[in-house]
């Protein structure tokens, strides 16, 4: 079973744009994936202009990828590592908790995901 940072199923990011390393929509990893595309997120202008900056371009199509190329509003599934950047640069944009894999806890905090969530439930 795959598991959200919250510890319940793991639900699906989203479908437009086709996103996750294996391009079904969820934020899960594997064999292959380097940049442990784990995290939800809903793209920000801020965000994409910082992750362009830093020589990751989200926002112009890339078909060889089946990337379409995303702006502020969609959802994806980012690299931990991206996010965790964009966090210390102050630009991280909102995660969507029950969609973002629970091995990104290997990487963040699950406080700084929670000060960025679109659907934090709180303490149960």
């Amino acid at each position: 079973m795959r598991t959200n940072v919250l510890g319940k199923p793991l639900t699906c990011c989203c479908r437009k744009p086709m996103t996750g390393f294996y391009r079904d929509g969820y934020c899960r990893t594997g064999p292959g994936d380097v940049g442990l595309h784990t995290v939800c997120i809903e793209a920000t202008a801020q965000f994409l202009h910082f992750s362009m900056m830093r020589g990751n371009d989200l926002i112009t199509p890339a078909p060889e990828w089946d990337f379409p190329g995303l702006k502020p509003g969609d959802r994806w599934c980012l690299c931990v590592s991206r996010w965790a950047e964009a966090l210390a640069a102050g630009v991280a944009p909102p995660v969507c908790l029950s969609a973002t894999h629970e091995s990104a806890l290997e990487w963040v905090d699950l406080e700084d995901l929670r000060a960025h969530a679109l659907d934090d439930p709180g303490p149960e």
